[in-house]
């Protein structure tokens, strides 16, 4: 369930981001990362000992908040689950 929700919430922040006026291509770009990052995290059969997921949701929630606030209400939720599921 949890590794699921991980899926739509990082799926839904990209959706959010696109849709966004004033988004550079880097910010989606470090989205994907994250979102690629998640992905590895889920996977059982991906080494993910060296996975930043966390530190980068929680790097880029202070900007969010400032900036993004829609996205950052689904990343709040992200770095929430991530933590629930004790990464």
């Amino acid at each position: 369930m949890s590794e699921q929700r991980l899926r739509e919430l990082s799926a839904e922040l990209v959706r959010e981001l696109e849709k966004t006026d004033g988004v550079d291509a880097e910010l989606v770009a470090t989205i994907r990362k994250l979102q690629a990052d998640i992905e590895d995290l889920v996977n059982p059969d991906t080494d993910s000992s060296n996975n930043t997921a966390m530190d980068d949701a929680i790097a880029l929630e202070a900007s969010f908040a400032v900036h993004y606030p829609m996205a950052e209400k689904v990343l709040r939720e992200l770095i929430n689950t991530l933590s629930r599921i004790g990464i």
